[in-house]
């Protein structure tokens, strides 16, 4: 019976480390623009364009943290970091344009831009085998 409990005891170790090392794998960094870019963008999808203007600058910020943070082994580095560049680029427009202030239909296009910049880097950047 104590052979079974330290065995126990030890696969739940091996598991729990296992489980640490796989949330640790997660990119922080893209965590947080995907916050702020779900709080803009849906909110733009319905013609509601306050939440990007007041966060241009925050989603921009974010865009050029993620740009420069260490790029996970699970992705594809000259892709991933030739998309982030174009969205920080893409992020940077929007605060220039929301200053200017553009009409609403150019900053849902160009946030609509920047959306589809981010799936690409969530989806196609990623390498097959991961």
């Amino acid at each position: 019976m104590k052979k079974i409990n330290v065995l126990l005891v030890a696969l739940m170790l091996f598991v729990g480390s296992a489980f640490a090392q796989t949330q640790k794998a997660a990119w922080p960094e893209m965590k947080e623009f995907h916050t702020l870019m779900s709080g803009t963008f849906h909110p733009a999808e319905e013609n509601n364009l306050a939440p990007l203007k007041e966060k241009a600058k925050e989603l921009y910020n974010a865009a050029k943290t993620w740009y420069a943070s260490e790029i996970p082994a699970n992705y594809k580095p000259e892709e991933t970091k030739e998309a982030l560049k174009q969205l920080m680029v893409q992020c940077n427009d929007i605060w220039a344009e929301v200053a200017a202030k553009a009409t609403d239909a150019k900053l849902k296009d160009m946030i609509t831009k920047a959306h589809d910049i981010f799936h690409k880097i969530a989806g196609e950047c990623k390498k097959a085998d991961h």
